[in-house]
């Protein structure tokens, strides 16, 4: 039988709730303290549920009949009622927003990623999509919208970019699609809709004649003495520029002759361990004197070592010193140091390819094996190390070159 308000007004709490139903799965349910709740009772998925519509007075009879007919026609189309009023409820606190999603997702997934990496991650967010789409709902924004975000990336030159830019937005919707506020990523619609990125491999100096011309330009630099030092160093340790330039002074132990990097700042997350050859521990006893009281090792030419507000040498400033020494772009990079090593310790066959990897810190495909393989090799990347700074030492001075073909016995 169908309720009326009076029914209504005239219900007297119990000691246990109770229920008036009114039709189609809806009902007022009285507390114990006179409080009266309108419910609305369904199955989908073959299960059953229960919604809240609302209170009475606050919600009339009337309203409650409109609430329930509207969640009928929403089961009618396989949409649960529930998840869709907490999607209302998000979309109304903005948590739908495509801004809020990324931002929630590059707290989560960031996490285990090094600190310039999540730093570039959220830059590029906030400069290139953010103004453009960041407001609008992710359940909403379809693939020609995103495609217009990302032709104005592309519309700069920034090739590559554009295309970072697609596969992190890409991973928003997934994220979204996940967590319920999305149901397709339209990232995946946009193949073939860029301008496909052009490979180019950085700049390096492989042969052994150049090598030697490139190790004595650097001693003849005449800039800022922690980039000189900056500079002698990075041949020695086959690193990538920033970390070089962010090393500090707690992660080297000079009577250990090791340096450890802490995998937060390690481009694969696992730390990396460096042996420092005699050659790169005179670098870093030169340059102690100077910064050793600091936090870095290269610390900015803006700040005292030692500063509160001290920062590492600037991004630019290795290449920047070999721009100054003649090299351009084509010529040499500050990453190519690591191909330079690459290239000749794997001609030189005396070394396993994997000890070569593992000091490059190159990405290990297998999960298990990179929890634990930061010290593998370790006695053999020792002597490698050694062996070749001995190698560059020789070519920087002047040395007779030998061609490294000598294959393994």
């Amino acid at each position: 039988m169908a309720l009326t308000d009076t029914a209504i007004r005239n219900a007297k709490p119990q000691a246990k709730p109770v229920k008036l139903f009114d039709g189609g799965g809806l009902y007022i349910e009285v507390s114990p303290s006179g409080g009266k709740w309108w419910r609305l009772k369904y199955r989908i998925g073959g299960k059953e549920k229960r919604i809240s519509l609302g209170t009475y007075p606050e919600t009339t009879l009337k309203e409650a009949r409109e609430r329930r007919d509207e969640a009928r026609k929403l089961l009618g189309q396989g949409v649960d009622p529930s998840d869709h009023k907490k999607a209302a409820k998000r979309a109304e606190a903005g948590e739908d927003s495509f801004e809020h999603i990324a931002r929630e997702w590059h707290g989560r997934h960031m996490a285990n990623k090094s600190e310039s990496h999540a730093a570039k991650t959220l830059e590029r967010l906030q400069k290139d999509v953010f103004p453009w789409i960041g407001s609008r709902s992710a359940r909403d924004i379809a693939a020609p919208e995103l495609l217009a975000v990302l032709r104005r990336i592309e519309s700069r030159g920034a090739i590559e970019l554009c295309h970072v830019t697609k596969r992190i937005c890409g991973q928003v919707f997934r994220y979204a699609i996940a967590t319920g506020r999305a149901e397709r990523d339209p990232a995946a619609d946009l193949k073939g809709a860029l301008q496909p990125v052009k490979s180019e491999h950085f700049a390096a100096i492989t042969d052994p004649k150049a090598i030697g011309e490139l190790l004595r330009a650097i001693e003849g630099y005449t800039g800022h003495f922690p980039t000189l030092c900056a500079l002698k160093l990075s041949p020695l340790v086959m690193l990538r520029p920033g970390e070089v330039r962010q090393a500090e002074w707690t992660e080297i132990d000079l009577e250990a002759a090791e340096w450890r990097i802490p995998a937060s700042k390690m481009k694969m997350r696992d730390e990396h361990i460096v042996p420092l050859s005699r050659r790169a521990i005179e670098i870093l006893e030169a340059i102690r004197p100077l910064t050793g009281r600091g936090r870095y090792v290269f610390p900015s030419a803006r700040t005292a070592s030692g500063a509160k507000d001290e920062r590492p040498m600037s991004e630019n400033a290795i290449t920047a010193a070999l721009r100054r020494l003649g090299y351009t772009g084509k010529d040499m990079t500050a990453h190519g140091f690591r191909s330079m090593a690459s290239t000749r310790l794997n001609e030189s066959h005396l070394f396993h390819p994997d000890a070569i990897e593992r000091q490059l810190a190159h990405g290990e495909r297998d999960s298990v094996r990179a929890a634990y393989n930061r010290a593998e090799h370790l006695p053999e990347r020792r002597k490698m190390m050694q062996w070749w700074a001995d190698y560059l030492d020789g070519l920087r001075t002047g040395a007779e070159v030998i061609q490294l073909e000598r294959r393994r016995a």
